[in-house]
């Protein structure tokens, strides 16, 4: 099973949230991924809770209405109790270039951070929709080995 590790923008996008200004067709590719990974895959998340915490910001626990609510409800309920939810352990770093410790000094916007460390310990997959950090830092990815997919790549790309 592949693991990934799902930006906060993917869940929003999936519940339609008014921010993203993302179109049907990059909210149904958010929506049709979630479930993938939900059904055949892996999620990926930190020991530190950081991601849990974003989450729980931005959706319902409840895991209703919308389908990133639907997933969050998941990553809550099977956390400690199924391969398809794995913690792994980050550790934050003083030096505020890096952010964590397995990382290295980098400008990836710090709330981005969590994600990249918990992608590189857990060898994951970063699922991306509509935050251009994760182009405009290919080279830091690719030295890295973190792979980022882009699931609406329009919205994913800063405009010229």
């Amino acid at each position: 099973m592949t693991p990934y590790v799902v930006d906060t923008n993917v869940v929003i996008v999936a519940n339609g949230g008014e921010t993203t200004h993302a179109d049907l067709a990059c909210q149904l590719s958010c929506i049709e991924k979630l479930e993938s990974v939900v059904e055949e895959n892996t999620i990926a998340i930190d020991s530190e809770h950081l991601i849990l915490d974003e989450y729980q910001r931005n959706l319902s626990a409840a895991g209703q209405p919308g389908a990133g609510d639907k997933f969050f409800k998941h990553v809550l309920n099977f956390q400690y109790r199924d391969a398809n939810v794995v913690t792994v352990p980050v550790t934050r770093s003083n030096d505020e270039r890096r952010g964590f410790a397995e990382l290295p000094r980098n400008t990836l916007d710090p709330s981005d951070r969590k994600f990249l460390a918990v992608a590189v310990v857990a060898k994951a997959i970063v699922l991306n929709a509509t935050d251009s950090d994760w182009d405009e830092q290919k080279p830091l990815m690719d030295t890295l080995g973190v792979k980022v997919e882009q699931l609406c790549p329009p919205y994913a790309r800063r405009p010229s």
